[in-house]
């Protein structure tokens, strides 16, 4: 782990032109990409099972429901691979050339979604295409979180790396807000025409989105401290290598501590709204609106959370957030099932503000666990197993508690046990506010 530096940057409030062209670059892109991400989650748990499982759908939904839930999770299998792509790649060559690459693949996919035939049009190849552009999308998220934590984190001075890392952080809730905003705006203008071909707007939006993340990201400068690595460097060097002989125990960790929030965030993303209105029957424009507003909670907590790090210290502020996601996750649940709206959106908005706390802090703290030669490596791989451990299969979990004990509190207990988990795996980690980003850092 880094060690702490001794010449801490003076306090400065006033941003350059290009920090503030660094915290757009990364918030745009972030959200473009969670955007296409979310548009796939919500429609999972909408619109893709009776349309991409047509027979099985017809034949036991319930089951359906789940397939169509763990779709989401399949390509959460192959962000490993896109981590450690990019990580190896953007340890080499750079951060901005690897976060320009991702954008576009996403978008790609993301778009090719939106024309894909169903399976009454083409029978079992339709679910099979589905897949295999979800695995896309799975590689290229990957690789995106990574460069945009560091891009924003490196660019910071000492004294707000927690406030700077924030920005790619809340690129997640505000690709939530937009997601579920359109899917609102669509589903309350279109009606019935949403669910037989309007499904496919959100996702071809992508294509003007990917445009407009691909133009501010391009007029963002390389990482400084990646300039400085560049100018000393062995030729020789291996960082994917040198990341596991010696840095092992802070990826583990790093994948630890993201358990929850990424299994809680997921839930929020793809299962509640489903559960309301499927379990609850709430009306289905209704709840998507209200959880479109809970979500502004969590993006204002995430950046209230990186703030709060350069403060208090990275560990405490995700200490505070998952104690708090931990004690909510079971009262949250007996408010959603008085179907009403108001309480609905009270329990939502209520757990984002644990989401946000341990979430905020995410990318100065990683950032600052690893040294620089791989950095991008360490961050990206330790992501994305998070990832897989925590959010990859949780709204099908969720949705088979519920199958199984008829109780949604159930999956209450799930989240507060994973939030335990997560809170034990970041009090192991040694505070690491202040510590000098620089090439050659020592490590533990």
């Amino acid at each position: 782990m880094p060690s702490p530096t001794s010449t801490a940057s003076a306090p400065t409030t006033q941003m350059s032109s290009e920090e503030r062209r660094v915290l757009a670059g990364t918030l745009v892109g972030t959200t473009i990409e969670w955007y296409d991400f979310f548009i796939y989650a919500q429609a999972a748990a909408t619109v893709l099972a009776p349309l991409f499982l047509a027979p099985l759908s017809a034949e036991n939904p319930g089951l359906a429901q789940v397939i169509s839930f763990a779709t989401i999770g399949i390509s959460f299998l192959f962000r490993p691979l896109g981590a450690i792509v990019a990580g190896h790649l953007g340890d080499r060559f750079g951060r901005k050339k690897m976060l320009v690459f991702t954008l576009i693949l996403m978008g790609l996919s993301t778009s090719l979604i939106g024309v894909l035939p169903t399976y009454a049009q083409v029978g079992i190849t339709a679910p099979i295409l589905l897949v295999l552009l979800r695995l896309i999308q799975g590689f290229s998220a990957g690789g995106e979180w990574g460069g945009a934590a560091l891009m924003a984190v490196e660019h910071a001075p000492t004294n707000r790396r927690g406030f700077f890392g924030a920005f790619p952080q809340i690129g997640v809730p505000a690709g939530m807000i937009l997601a579920t905003a359109t899917l609102w705006v669509l589903t309350s203008v279109m009606g019935p025409a949403f669910q037989e071909w309007g499904w496919r707007i959100p996702f071809l939006l992508s294509i003007v989105l990917i445009v407009v993340g691909y133009l501010i990201r391009r007029a963002v400068e390389e990482s400084p401290v990646f300039k400085q690595l560049q100018e000393r460097r062995r030729e020789a060097s291996a960082p994917l290598g040198q990341l596991f002989r010696h840095n092992t125990k802070e990826v583990l960790l790093s994948a630890a501590i993201f358990i929850a929030n990424n299994a809680a965030g997921y839930l929020l993303i793809a299962f509640f709204a489903s559960y309301a209105m499927k379990a609850l029957r709430m009306d289905q424009p209704s709840v998507l609106l209200v959880t479109a507003l809970a979500s502004f909670g969590w993006l204002g907590a995430t950046l209230w959370g990186g703030w709060l790090s350069d403060r208090i210290g990275r560990v405490r502020t995700f200490q505070i957030g998952y104690s708090a996601l931990a004690l909510w996750a079971v009262p949250m649940w007996f408010l959603i099932d008085t179907k009403s709206l108001l309480w609905y959106f009270v329990a939502l908005f209520v757990m984002t503000l644990g989401l946000g706390l341990s979430y905020g802090p995410q990318s100065a703290l990683y950032a600052e666990m690893f040294p620089a030669k791989v950095r991008y490596s360490g961050v990206s791989i330790g992501y994305a197993l998070g990832a897989i451990l925590g959010g990859a299969f949780a709204p099908m979990i969720a949705e088979m508690l519920m199958n199984h004990f008829k109780a949604s509190w159930t999956i209450g207990v799930y989240i507060a046990l994973a939030s335990l988990v997560s809170l034990a795996a970041v009090s192991l980690v040694r505070e690491t506010r202040g510590v000098d980003l620089g090439v050659e850092p020592q490590t533990v």
